[in-house]
């Protein structure tokens, strides 16, 4: 939505199209304002936010009161619509072909879709609560899966480059946990290790062999 002064301002027919393709670009969620420095004035309006309107005052205040180190674009600074939305907004100085101060132009961007979509992450990045033990312990197969991810997750590396004593580590593990004294347990273990069940029943084999030494 475009709402600009009557009359062919020629700062308006110079900068809408620039204002226009801000709206578009950020639109609905930024509004776009050229301002008269001169009668400190609204000059135009794009996808308005605060109600403003072509005539409308500006209070711009005082430009040279500005920070001249800014080069003529300042912000992002803050402000606040009545109902509660936060803006983040910049202003830009336009000046003629004299180098004196001829419009403003102001972006106001509304942060509520950003903060939604941060809340959101937010929650999503909330630490888990603890599992029910309760309702797992029977399941062996999830054992399987546990021991053998957080044993990944230590190691850094995936399970499929796992050397030959850290298998023997995580069958280990394993086995203390009384996986393979459930029958048919050795398939899974052998596909959460991705390993044959040949290669799977010789590294038990080693590990009973290496536990009878010591």
């Amino acid at each position: 939505m475009e709402t600009t002064a009557d009359g062919a301002d020629p700062r308006v027919r110079a900068w809408a199209p620039v204002c226009q393709a801000i709206a578009l670009l950020l639109g609905p969620y930024a509004e776009v304002v050229l301002h008269d420095v001169a009668s400190d004035r609204v000059l135009g309006v794009w996808n308005p936010m605060s109600r403003r309107e072509p005539g409308d005052p500006s209070l711009l205040g005082e430009l040279d009161r500005l920070e001249p180190s800014a080069h003529d674009v300042y912000g992002p600074y803050q402000k606040l619509l009545s109902d509660g939305r936060r803006l983040s907004s910049v202003s830009a100085v336009l000046r003629d072909a004299e180098g004196r101060p001829s419009a403003v132009l102001c972006v106001n961007l509304d942060r509520t879709p950003l903060e939604q979509a941060a809340a959101v992450l937010a929650g999503f990045a909330a630490p888990s609560q603890p599992r029910p033990e309760a309702l797992f312990e029977q399941d062996w197969t999830e054992r399987v899966h546990q021991v053998v991810g957080s044993f990944v997750r230590e190691r850094g590396r995936p399970v499929d480059r796992l050397g030959r004593e850290d298998r023997l580590a995580v069958l280990s593990e394993l086995d203390q946990a009384g996986v393979f004294a459930v029958r048919r347990a050795a398939p899974v273990v052998a596909g959460a290790l991705k390993v044959s069940r040949s290669t799977l029943y010789a590294l038990l084999a080693e590990l009973k062999a290496q536990r009878n030494d010591s």
